[in-house]
């Protein structure tokens, strides 16, 4: 038996995993298509999503995924070619998703708060061939579409109305706010040139007879998720079908996912969390997702309480807001068996508050774009808090020296290293990052997650700090070099260097340090470069706040020292 493929070797954490469950699993051989053709042979007629009240089955969405693969088919698409979604989540996104997965084609999942100057590079870089979006945001695409140095690239733009799925009338108890209200009912004109959602399903209906079978394996590229790093644009991170199936299979298992499961999809479903959570594992088991397009906390509670929500994966400043509402004690959370998620630590008090008021425990978990999500996760019989948890379903997890690669013992901080099925395959177009971000271990590749933890005697993991240059800021991950690369197009900014400063809400927040051109000082203000930047940025890399310094402290090379900046912060200035 080759090393690679020798069972993983005994740690500590094994004397507290969950009594119910495998330490491995028999993860099906097969495409995320036939998870949904699965389901729909077996319960057609159960609902698979909800949104204020209408509900759309599991006959429903097969059916409709496989008209609209059978329009991209028709519009050229073959298999391989990346198909970009673009929107919130919505039943469109599941739909198009599971159309894309049936054309054999590959998904490249867009953050909707993109603005133009940004999404392009989702059009340059993985070659998307089609990109299906809402009404609301396909004027960027377009946008960004027309700009591009070679001219446009798209060879079909669909677009949908983003109240396309809404039932008649809203539910009296489920009144959103005037302004989601308004997005989510007012229909807005279409570019010229793009299809409309319905006329794609009708086309694609009579093109479905000559879909053929689908061919995607276990091995084929599924999934193009796009992550930032220290250096440069986002990269694309290839996920092939068997690594996404390794995740919704264990987080299901984990979490006791089941057909008579009731999650409520909010983490957005083009994160990896909320898309393994809210379009892949609630599918394989037949379970049903009730869809909050925008975070709410008086809809959250209504649609918990209404609805009996099982299983609710989140961002735990979801459920600090929660708890903020005037309402929240009319909530009723009995239903919630499983309160899961990660992006940032829970606070003590309020897991304290969850258990004491509800005796709901929250399970603290980690993991990347890279590695499909979760890699590591809290048993939720035994969760610690604050702790990433222990590795995942046959994945192995250690602390190694940085410089040296070589193992470290319990206690002792240095990088966290994993290796396991859910490990992505590398990084599009970008073999150079792929082999620095892998080394070899004990002959097994070992993914280097930059960042610093340690593991403690039981075996689970606790984050200390960051190799890599990131800001977090509740639990959206703020690139600085990307937002620095944004502010260079503005006029007045010679230089930029991006930080992170204390916020009370969201932990950190992103602060610019910005040398002004010589004619701009004293003419271009702090709110000047922040209401640009949200023209030109998404929101979450606005930055809050703007200092302007006369010049950035370099080292000999003429590197800007970020760090002796981050640290003057870090000393209250």
């Amino acid at each position: 038996m080759p090393l690679a493929d020798r069972p993983l070797p005994n740690r500590p954490h094994h004397a507290h995993w969950p009594r119910r469950l495998p330490r491995e699993l028999a993860v099906p051989q097969t495409s995320l298509w036939f998870n949904l053709e699965v389901s729909r042979q077996r319960w057609p007629d159960r609902p698979a999503y909800i949104l204020f009240g209408r509900e759309l089955t599991y006959r429903q969405l097969f059916d409709q995924a496989e008209a609209l693969a059978g329009w991209l088919r028709s519009r050229g698409l073959q298999r391989g070619d990346r198909v970009a979604l673009f929107m919130q989540n919505l039943p469109q996104f599941i739909i198009a998703f599971y159309a894309a997965m049936r054309a054999d084609a590959v998904v490249v999942p867009v953050n909707p708060m993109n603005k133009a100057d940004e999404f392009g590079h989702y059009i340059t870089d993985p070659d998307t061939k089609v990109v299906i979006t809402t009404a609301d945001l396909a004027g960027i695409v377009a946008q960004a579409d027309a700009a591009l140095p070679g001219g446009p690239q798209i060879a079909a733009l669909l677009v949908s109305q983003v109240g396309e799925y809404l039932p008649e009338a809203l539910p009296d108890d489920l009144q959103p706010s005037a302004p989601v209200a308004q997005w989510l009912t007012t229909p807005l004109p279409l570019p010229a040139g793009a299809t409309a959602w319905a006329d794609a399903l009708a086309a694609g209906a009579a093109a479905r007879s000559s879909l053929g079978p689908s061919c995607a394996g276990a091995e084929d590229l599924a999934l193009l998720p796009y992550t930032s790093g220290t250096t440069g644009l986002p990269k694309g991170c290839m996920h092939p079908h068997r690594s996404l199936m390794h995740n919704a299979v264990g987080s299901a298992a984990w979490g006791q996912w089941g057909p008579e499961s009731v999650g409520l999809g909010v983490v957005p479903f083009f994160h990896i969390t909320g898309l393994v959570n809210g379009v892949l594992a609630n599918v394989y088991t037949g379970g049903c997702t009730v869809i909050l397009p925008r975070w709410d906390r008086e809809l959250a509670g209504r649609l918990i309480s209404r609805h009996r929500i099982t299983h609710w994966t989140c961002i735990p400043t979801m459920v600090i807001d929660l708890f903020a509402s005037p309402n929240y004690q009319s909530f009723d959370l009995s239903s919630l068996v499983s309160l899961a998620g990660g992006g940032a630590a829970m606070p003590q008090a309020v897991a304290e508050r969850l258990q004491r008021e509800f005796g709901i425990t929250f399970t603290e978990g980690y993991g990347l774009t890279e590695t499909a999500a979760p890699s590591h996760l809290n048993p939720p019989d035994r969760a610690k808090l604050q702790c990433l948890g222990i590795p995942f379903f046959s994945t192995d997890a250690r602390v190694v020296d940085p410089t040296t690669l070589e193992p470290l013992p319990p206690g002792e901080v240095g990088e966290i290293v994993m290796h396991g099925p859910e490990v992505f395959n590398g990084y599009w177009k970008h073999p150079d990052a792929t082999a620095a971000a892998f080394f070899e271990l004990d002959g097994r590749r070992y993914f280097r997650s930059g960042d610093l933890g340690r593991m403690d005697e039981e075996g689970y993991f606790f984050i200390t700090d960051r190799l890599k240059r990131m800001i977090n800021a509740s639990g959206f991950k703020v690139w600085p070099s990307e937002v620095e690369l944004l502010l260079y197009r503005h006029p007045a900014v010679a230089e930029a260097c991006i930080i992170s400063a204390r916020d009370e809400y969201r932990g950190e927040t992103v602060k610019a340090v910005i040398v002004l051109r010589t004619e701009a000082r004293g003419q271009t203000s702090a709110q000047d470069i922040i209401a640009w930047s949200r023209e030109h940025m998404a929101a979450y890399k606005v930055p809050r706040q703007v200092e302007f310094v006369d010049s950035l402290p370099k080292s000999g090379s003429g590197k800007v020292m970020w760090r002796l900046l981050q640290e003057k912060e870090q000393r209250g200035g």
